[in-house]
């Protein structure tokens, strides 16, 4: 951050043209109307055209540079045309230019001036012309803006600028400093280590130190929470680190962190650590007007919101504490201003982050996207890193509901008649091809897997959404949600299928005639996290479950040298009594025969020792099955269990029946809302059941998946069947020990358990 300027004096700060511009030129309403922006391959495109068409001495990605007092700004200029002395800024954008807010006109204005002083004085200019570029992707139409500058008038807009900006410049500087110097004195905040923890915090450490990064399966109990934010804390200052993002996949994973930060010293520490924190939530948690949209015309905080955005930003930074949703949303009411959008600034100003992993990982991940803006030094923490494969996934795949577009299409106002009934058209084109619809009222879908990408479709989407935000914009004061929804899905599906490859499949399920469902499906999310991880001087992927190591390097596109580490357990074999049940099989073909010794097993284990117990299945029918025929058998024993679909009070109900001294049996779904991530120690849970060996169901997707892993891995019905089966199992076992004063049994029940390849893959310390 600290540095020299030409004449030799210190810098105090530097900044980036965009986030000096994006600070001091914005102004009035914030204006988040639905105009979906290019792609950044769109946007490398459509730059690539536009300095294509220019001479052979057009200069691209301009380097510039200068300095106002202790203040440092650098950027690259889009491109120069010294034989006319033209300097260019260079937008791209979809849909209508006129819609575009007056906030975005600003900032562009202001950065292609801010380039034009760096320029004159980097080359002695006495003036330039200063133009903005904006290209419409669809048509590759320029619309051109020009002013011709002197460098006096250049000069002069920049020194206003860098003033704006200066004093909280020297803030930041400051706050870098006393925060660096506090985290060298940073102690571990307990006597000693937990068992294991110490291994934990030291390959951190040395993760960090080294810049590479690292996996750890490290158990529950050890303190992973603490034993990874403290050392990573502690090497910000001597990596010079700017910021550190500590990512969870739950909001309870959130609370955890913010937890061990209060145990580093609680909110006198934090103001003698002058740490930075904040937690992101996601918008709907966050937006005090979910009925109207995010500008000045609807929304009252959105109405001036760059007005009255300096003094929440600097309220925000002078509170003491932690800025969690809580914090924010009182600083957002006092200064009036929307709280989801003051998080989403102060993103940029907070030392740690604590948000979900689509915050960093997600195709538009803010914080990624500012990492890269503004060439941030960072580390990643990523709690539960066993589910990023199958979050990621997520991430990077989108479908289209046939049905849910036939009804928009007959609720949608004439203007949209058109783009829409072309969707329709190219829907029919689509299952034309792919053959006649043979599915009847049979109650299994047929599936099909495209040989390439539907083209037609996704031209047609593009359509659609440029016809849908041209609508949304000339009608802002009442939403349609329907078409809302269908934009954000269209705009997705159509920047995903510009990066398809091997790493997704196209496909195709019908469940009737006219309900179809088109699904792009990433299946190898390596190739679209490997970029984010390089982004990053350190990752830590850290979960109870993250083996076999050549798994998780191989989907999450981890390099190949990038260390996998198992933390020694706390806990000793003595502790967990882990059955097998050779004699009964859970495979689909034996379920039925299989219910009466499981009802057997279960009731035996709970006279022999009475107290809470979870019962695990593979599905909400299996476990229905044993549920009833249990509950028939044993009137007497105490029984709840999971449903589908149950809301939050639902699930905390489920949850509070695990009382101290209790006794019950739970029945839950392995993989689902109680198979992880939940507390109950000591006598709250003794013991669980696990009939079933996780693995995903032989379908036809699945199998398209295996073949995928086979071909690219060598390993395909482990990486789709054998591994994530497991790794549940392994999840659901770990409800029962969770501190070292625990005990209880774990009956696995599946003859498979006792195969020696399912066996390596359990916990070691595990007396099996």
């Amino acid at each position: 951050m600290n540095g020299r300027g030409l004449d030799n004096k210190p810098l105090s700060y530097h900044v980036a043209v965009r986030s000096l511009c994006e600070f001091t030129a914005k102004a009035g309403d914030l204006d988040h109307r639905f105009t979906p922006s290019p792609t950044a391959q769109e946007g490398i495109a459509g730059h690539a055209l536009v300095t294509g068409r220019r001479g052979d001495d057009y200069e691209t990605e301009v380097a510039l540079a200068g300095e106002y007092e202790s203040l440092g700004v650098s950027g690259r200029a889009d491109g120069y045309d010294p034989t006319i002395n033209c300097l260019e800024e260079i937008k791209t954008y979809r849909g209508s230019l006129e819609r575009m807010g007056d906030n975005q006109r600003a900032l562009h204005w202001a950065q292609v001036k801010v380039y034009g002083a760096l320029l004159c004085r980097q080359r002695e200019l006495a003036q330039v012309t200063v133009t903005l570029v904006y290209l419409d992707i669809a048509t590759g139409r320029e619309t051109r803006l020009t002013e011709h500058a002197a460098t006096e008038e250049l000069q002069a807009f920049f020194t206003e600028q860098c003033q704006r900006f200066l004093a909280w410049a020297e803030q930041e500087a400051a706050h870098r400093q006393q925060r660096d110097a506090a985290l060298r004195e940073l102690r571990f905040p307990h006597p000693e280590f937990r068992h294991g923890q110490r291994a934990l915090a030291e390959a951190v450490y040395k993760a960090a130190s080294t810049g590479r990064h690292l996996m750890v399966q490290a158990p529950t109990g050890i303190g992973k929470t603490l034993g990874t934010l403290f050392p990573l804390l502690t090497a910000m200052p001597r990596q010079a680190l700017d910021r550190l993002f500590f990512l969870t996949m739950k909001t309870t994973g959130r609370r955890l962190v913010l937890e061990a930060l209060s145990t580093l010293g609680g909110k006198s520490q934090e103001r003698e650590l002058s740490l930075r924190v904040l937690e992101l939530v996601a918008r709907d948690k966050a937006c005090e007007h979910p009925d109207k949209t995010c500008h000045g015309e609807a929304c009252p905080l959105a109405r001036g919101f760059y007005d009255r955005l300096p003094e929440a930003r600097q309220a925000a930074i002078d509170s003491s504490g932690i800025l969690d949703q809580a914090a924010l949303r009182e600083i957002a009411r006092e200064h009036d201003v929307c709280p989801y959008y003051l998080g989403q600034e102060m993103a940029r100003w907070s030392d740690l982050v604590v948000g979900d992993v689509n915050h960093y990982f997600d195709v538009s991940a803010m914080l990624f996207a500012l990492t890269q803006a503004n060439d941030w030094r960072v580390a990643v923490l990523v709690d539960e890193a066993h589910n990023l494969v199958e979050r990621a996934r997520g991430m990077y795949s989108a479908t289209l509901d046939q049905q849910r577009i036939n009804v928009l299409r007959r609720q949608a106002p004439p203007a949209l008649s058109k783009p829409l009934g072309r969707v329709a058209r190219r829907w029919s084109e689509l299952l034309k091809d792919v053959g006649p619809d043979e599915s009847g009222s049979r109650e299994a879908p047929e599936y099909h897997v495209l040989k390439a990408p539907p083209q037609g479709m996704i031209n047609a989407l593009q359509q659609a959404g440029s016809a849908v935000t041209d609508y949304l914009g000339e009608h802002p004061a009442g939403v349609d949600t329907g078409l809302q929804e269908f934009l954000f899905e269209a705009l997705h599906f159509c920047r995903l299928a510009e990066r398809f490859g091997e790493h997704s499949l196209f496909d195709v399920t019908r469940h009737g005639r006219g309900r179809a469902v088109l699904t792009l499906r990433n299946v190898v999310p390596a190739d679209f996290l490997s970029p984010r991880l390089a982004a990053s001087r350190s990752t830590v992927l850290f979960s109870a479950t993250l083996s076999p190591s050549h798994y998780y390097r191989d989907l999450l596109g981890l390099p190949l040298d990038a260390p996998w580490l198992e933390v020694d357990s706390p806990f000793a074999g003595h502790q967990l009594d882990v059955r097998t049940q050779r004699t009964i099989s859970t495979r689909f073909r034996d379920r039925d025969a299989s219910i009466v010794p499981i009802v057997a097993t279960l009731a035996e284990q709970y006279r022999r020792l009475p107290g809470n117990y979870l019962a695990f299945f593979s599905s909400f029918a299996y476990l229905e099955a044993v549920l009833a025929r249990f509950r028939t058998e044993h009137p007497d024993v105490v029984t709840w269990t999971q449903t589908r679909g149950m809301r939050e009070t639902e699930r905390q109900a489920f949850i509070d029946g695990f009382v101290p001294g209790g006794r019950g049996i739970g029945f839950a779904v392995l993989g689902g809302a109680f198979a992880e991530g939940i507390d109950l120690p000591g006598e709250r849970l003794i013991g669980a059941f696990i009939a079933t060996l996780g693995m995903p169901p032989f379908d036809a997707v699945n199998e398209q998946l295996r073949e995928r892993m086979q071909a690219r891995f060598g390993r395909g019905y482990d990486y789709t069947y054998h591994y994530p089966g497991i790794t549940k199992v392994v999840q659901a076992a770990g409800r029962v020990i969770r501190d070292p004063e625990d005990r209880g049994v774990v009956v696995l029940m599946d003859d498979r358990f006792t195969r020696p390849e399912v066996k390596a893959l359990l916990p070691g310390w595990w007396n099996l």
